[in-house]
């Protein structure tokens, strides 16, 4: 497998706000008020599923709180 083969699984805040084309901050108040879903621990470690954030997007999964407000 080359190194272009990689695909990203579980990101960083930064890497998966950057995939959804906003800044860490906002991508953060998104998973506060539950329109994303909070990370799961790795170790010491906070990553978010790329999938589960994908299915949300598209509409596939419900969001994981739906009564929120932005």
């Amino acid at each position: 497998m080359g190194r272009h083969d990689l695909r990203i699984l579980y990101a960083t805040d930064r890497t998966a706000a950057k995939l959804l084309d906003m800044k860490p901050a906002e991508f953060r108040d998104l998973v506060e008020v539950g329109a994303l879903p909070a990370p799961l621990r790795i170790g010491t470690f906070e990553r978010w599923s790329i999938e589960e954030i994908n299915a949300i997007v598209q509409g596939t999964k419900p969001k994981p709180t739906e009564e929120f407000e932005l």
